[in-house]
Formats: structure tokens, C-alpha cells, sequence
């Protein structure tokens, strides 16, 4: 597959464009707006080392919306035109992080971790059909996933302890430079002791 077919002949800056054209600049998202948290996604996967399909897939990582956030939706039907920008595999990534059941992500994690298994699954949310993952797929998941939420977890409502142990889980299954970058951020978790 040459760099046109899978969305590596892109430049950052056309897909940054890309996603201004949406008007995802003009959307709030964690104390900022939306497409500043997109590209801090990107940037924070790049510097953990991450290859460029899924720092793309980190770009467009909430594109379509997901389970937690619903205040901006690329329509489904935009998902060809999304998978010429950034290529199949990246764009597969964000889909299955748009629209899964996060509690299935965290189970089909598990799995894995277990080990043994090859195959994996995660629950489309919104009823559709059950999503096929292959071990490789469900990194790039859990990776793309992990490091949305490593960007925004300082600033998150949600708070600190927030589906963390998944997210532990979710580091050990990307591997070293991934739980390197958890327990960095984790490092900066306020005191809740004071002192």
C-alpha cells in the first residue's frame, strides 16, 4: 500500500485545516476546545513514540463522537473521505474509539492481558453490531485511547481514579513506552492527602 493509498501523504498541517474546516475550534472540550485537544492528542503519541498510523488515529480519535463526548459528530457516512486523509488503519482505530462500549474495551483488554487469546471484541454503543479485533487492532485501540486520556485527565471532571485500572491495563498492553508515559502523568495526581 503506497503512502496516498494509506493517508501518509497528508501533511499535519492539511489535516489540522481538515479539522478546523469542521469548526472544531469552535467547540469547548476540556477547558479548551476541541480541536486543540485533538492535536494534543497527536502530539502526545508522537512524543511517546507512537507510529504514525496511530498518532493519525489520535488526531481523529473522537471524530465521529463517543461514549463521553457528544458535542461534536462527524456523520458515519464521512468515514471514506476520513480513511483517504489518514489512511485505513488509523481511521479504524478512531471509528472503533468513537463508537465502542468502553466497558467492552476494558474486558477485551483484560482478555488480552490473560493472554491466549487472539481475537477480541468490542460492543458498538449505540446497538449496532459487535466490532472484530485482532490483538493488533485492540493495541492501537487501547493505545489511541489510553493516551486521550493521559492528555486530558489533569483537566477531566472526571476525575483522577476514573476507570484507572483499565487504563493501567491498557498501558501494560501497548507496552513499556506506554506505561512509562502513565505513570508520568499519574506522577503529577494532586495529593489527596495535602501533605
Amino acid at each position: 500500500m503506497g503512502e496516498a493509498a494509506n493517508g501518509s501523504a497528508r501533511s499535519n498541517e492539511e489535516l489540522w485545516a481538515f479539522l478546523a474546516s469542521l469548526g472544531t475550534a469552535e467547540v469547548a472540550h476540556t477547558g479548551g476546545d476541541f480541536l486543540h485537544h485533538l492535536r494534543a492528542v497527536h502530539r502526545v503519541l508522537e512524543e511517546a513514540g507512537a507510529d504514525e498510523a496511530v498518532c493519525r488515529a489520535g488526531l481523529f480519535h473522537s471524530i465521529y463522537g463517543t461514549e463521553g463526548f457528544q458535542d461534536f459528530s462527524l456523520p458515519l457516512a464521512e468515514r471514506a473521505r476520513v480513511r483517504a486523509l489518514i489512511g485505513e488503519r488509523a481511521e479504524f482505530a478512531a471509528y472503533c474509539n468513537c463508537v465502542m462500549d468502553r466497558a467492552t474495551l476494558d474486558a477485551a483488554v483484560a482478555a488480552a492481558l490473560r493472554g491466549g487469546e487472539q481475537r477480541f471484541e468490542i460492543r458498538d454503543r449505540a446497538g449496532g453490531p459487535s466490532i472484530a479485533l485482532t490483538r493488533a487492532q485492540l493495541a492501537d485501540l487501547a493505545e489511541v485511547h489510553l493516551f486521550d486520556w493521559l492528555e486530558q485527565v489533569a483537566r477531566s471532571e472526571r476525575g483522577w481514579g476514573y476507570r484507572r485500572e483499565a487504563y493501567r491495563d491498557m498501558a501494560t498492553l501497548v507496552g513499556r513506552r506506554a506505561v512509562a508515559a502513565y505513570e508520568r502523568v499519574f506522577a503529577e495526581e494532586p495529593s489527596a492527602g495535602g501533605g
